[in-house]
């Protein structure tokens, strides 16, 4: 029987020297492994474990609700956050009324890049939104994660070097393995009608697409927010307004000094 996957997190209660080690041994009695371990929180940690009978996890989830030195926080299937928590050692704040918002500032950029990857790696189509202010390191961030994933990044619309503004594709970058990167104020300020013809026709590919700015383009064009899995927040610090008044005063969101390309 395959070995199953699960994550466990307690809040140490009544802090003492070997209280991981009882744990551990408690773990091993059960004959349940220990993939990983790392503190996630202030006063917690996370745990992956391997176990090949689940009826192992159900004893021992028994036997830590007697417990007075820990609290059993989750003991469940892993999912994206805690693995990401336990290799971080901290959980990735997430919007307490909409539960696909992500929040991260720039100090965090490691994490993001991870917690991307992970999503870029997911086979099918999937459409992420990334907010965040000029600079913060928005485009940066896709392309690293895209590189960790393995995927062929292709910018549809974009201002890392000069603005891009994309018309067409040649035929093999109509691939579900690619991931598309466009700019919603890029492609909302410069682009034609050619332009927003393969917006759409990417849009129904089965793959990845990251939308800049999903604000901006869900305002000039017939999809919306619900239509978006993810939607990631990128600050400078945690108290930074997302505003978009700067657009109309930023000259990089207009023809740069260094050109543009049109094709």
């Amino acid at each position: 029987m395959d070995r199953q996957e699960w994550y466990f997190e307690y809040e140490i209660q009544k802090n003492r020297p070997g209280l991981l080690g009882d744990i551990s041994s408690l773990l091993g009695m059960l004959s349940i492994n220990i993939v990983t371990i790392n503190g996630v929180d202030e006063g917690r940690r996370g745990l992956l474990l391997l176990a090949k009978d689940s009826k192992n996890i159900e004893r021992l989830e028994s036997i830590l609700r007697t417990m007075d030195t820990i609290k059993v926080i989750k003991l469940r299937e892993p999912k994206l956050r805690d693995r990401l928590a336990v290799r971080h050692g901290r959980y990735i704040q997430r919007d307490a009324d909409d539960k696909k918002t992500f929040r991260f500032v720039r100090d965090e950029l490691g994490l993001l890049v991870d917690f991307m990857a992970e999503l870029f790696k997911q086979e099918g189509h999937k459409l992420i939104g990334i907010r965040g202010m000029p600079r913060v390191g928005k485009t940066e961030s896709i392309v690293a994660s895209s590189v960790c994933a393995n995927k062929r990044w292709l910018f549809v619309s974009s201002t890392l070097l000069k603005q891009t503004i994309r018309s067409q594709l040649i035929e093999d970058e109509y691939n579900n393995n690619n991931l598309f990167i466009l700019d919603g104020i890029v492609s909302t300020r410069r682009a034609n009608e050619r332009h927003w013809q393969l917006v759409r026709e990417i849009m129904r590919l089965n793959a990845v697409k990251v939308i800049e700015h999903p604000d901006v383009f869900v305002q000039n064009t017939e999809y919306t927010l619900d239509d978006f899995d993810y939607i990631i927040e990128l600050r400078n610090d945690p108290d930074e307004e997302i505003t978009y008044d700067v657009v109309d005063q930023n000259h990089m969101f207009e023809a740069s000094d260094f050109g543009s390309f049109d094709f």
